[in-house]
């Protein structure tokens, strides 16, 4: 099979071969393994958008890319690069088509004249520490809480106790929670570019996590850990997303986004407030560079001192739950 019939009849993998074999970036080196991974999850995503729209890479148009562009401006936070990633994706991916003769024109190109890297980064969004003392407080079981609020209160507590993505909470199944009176943590296997790691649980996430298992207590090892309520799939990233807005409501928290992102954000300055180093954190965050670790960091007061400040605020943070429970 030839280049031209392999993207036509398999177009996954001949993306793949592509990245492996030929693709290279602005500096004309080739790809690494990591952004490889990264880019074919990447178009994969828009080869499934495309099939959705019963469109090809052979005939897909402008208004194919602006219905996927506002899907991924829906899905991303403000400031974020999501966007443009894929525009210069998409557009070396026409390109190469173009060459191959398999399309007369590039789409694309209009839309990358429009886009630019942004001149300063975003100010990350995360909780006060004082809004992080709130939502632990706030996923604590109440003895009147019903099957749906155990849930609720567990996803927060996973996602603000761990900082795992939207992704890996919905990907997660019984068997990779871990509630044992030695090293209670959520395994999460590799996914993408993401190695596995372990993530440990500290003891304010844990009456949540305990409730939600005792609920589930039929599941087999292998099932969701938090499956749709309707379904066998697992839960979606709307409802994931609801029920993060509805927690962050109901402590006063407001912002441009409300989002999953906002907690796993908190986590990890949480992390830095304790005294961990970059690598450390970006480690936890399943993350090889340490960009994000690097702008939540700048977040941190000029005069912290890891130490001090790591024991005031574990301190703190057991103060607050036992006062609100």
């Amino acid at each position: 099979m030839n280049k031209a019939s392999l993207w036509i009849d398999h177009p996954a993998a001949a993306y793949r071969e592509w990245q492996t074999t030929e693709a290279s970036g602005a500096d004309r080196r080739p790809f690494s393994a990591r952004s490889i991974t990264q880019h074919t999850a990447m178009f994969e995503r828009f080869l499934r958008h495309l099939v959705t729209h019963q469109a090809t890479l052979i005939n897909f148009g402008a208004q194919h890319l602006e219905s996927f562009f506002a899907h991924v401006d829906n899905r991303c936070a403000p400031g974020t690069t999501t966007r443009l990633r894929y525009v210069k994706l998409i557009d070396r991916l026409c390109r190469h088509l173009v060459v191959l003769e398999l399309r007369r024109s590039n789409p694309a190109a209009e839309f990358l004249r429009h886009e630019a890297w942004p001149e300063d980064e975003p100010v990350p969004l995360f909780l006060s520490d004082e809004a992080d003392l709130l939502l632990q407080a706030h996923t604590q079981p109440l003895a009147d809480d019903v099957p749906r609020a155990v849930r609720n209160r567990a996803i927060v507590a996973l996602l603000l106790g761990t900082g795992v993505t939207a992704a890996e909470i919905r990907a997660a199944t019984h068997e990779h929670l871990v509630i044992d009176a030695t090293r209670p943590h959520i395994h999460v296997p590799r996914r993408g570019a993401r190695d596995e790691r372990k993530v440990t649980l500290a003891a304010p996430y844990l009456a949540a996590l305990l409730a939600w298992q005792a609920q589930c207590m039929e599941a087999t090892p292998t099932a969701w850990l938090f499956p749709a309520p309707r379904g066998s799939g697992p839960i979606n990233d709307m409802l994931l997303g609801m029920i993060v807005r509805e927690a962050l409501d109901a402590i006063g928290f407001s912002a441009p986004d409300m989002s999953p992102r906002v907690l796993r954000n908190t986590y990890a300055r949480r992390q830095l407030l304790a005294g961990r180093s970059n690598e450390d954190v970006s480690r936890l965050l399943g993350l090889t560079s340490q960009r994000t670790v690097v702008r939540l960091r700048a977040t941190l007061p000029a005069d912290m001192t890891p130490g001090v400040n790591r024991d005031r605020f574990v301190s703190g943070c057991r103060m607050h739950i036992v006062r609100i429970s």
